[in-house]
């Protein structure tokens, strides 16, 4: 299992599936957003098993300081590779697999 985590220090639900991972000693690799972003490929890999609409966070402040409410799909992929930011979190991602959020039963089935 090659696991890593994409997501915030700020982010309590990133903080929850790290913790999730250390009290199982399930090693895992951490990427912090605000340092780095997905490479484009991850980011492929990513929203193949996850799709592109549910990674864009369209309520957070930022999304809407951009203004991007009116963005279009096909702009997703370029608007998540320019702003990592605007990713929801945590992505937690084991090869071509990957969930959103907080999701203990499929990291349990990747072991």
């Amino acid at each position: 299992m090659n696991v890593q985590i994409f997501g915030r220090q700020d982010c309590s639900e990133s903080r929850k599936a790290e913790r999730w991972f250390k009290e199982r000693r399930i090693p895992f690799q951490f990427i912090d957003l605000k340092i780095k972003g997905l490479a484009p490929r991850e980011l492929e890999t990513v929203a193949a098993a996850i799709g592109w609409d549910k990674l864009l966070n369209r309520e957070s402040k930022r999304f809407l300081e951009k203004g991007l409410a009116f963005a279009t799909p096909s702009r997703i992929p370029k608007i998540l590779l320019e702003d990592s930011l605007l990713l929801r979190t945590p992505i937690v991602r084991n090869g071509r697999e990957a969930t959103l959020g907080m999701q203990p039963d499929t990291w349990l089935k990747w072991s």
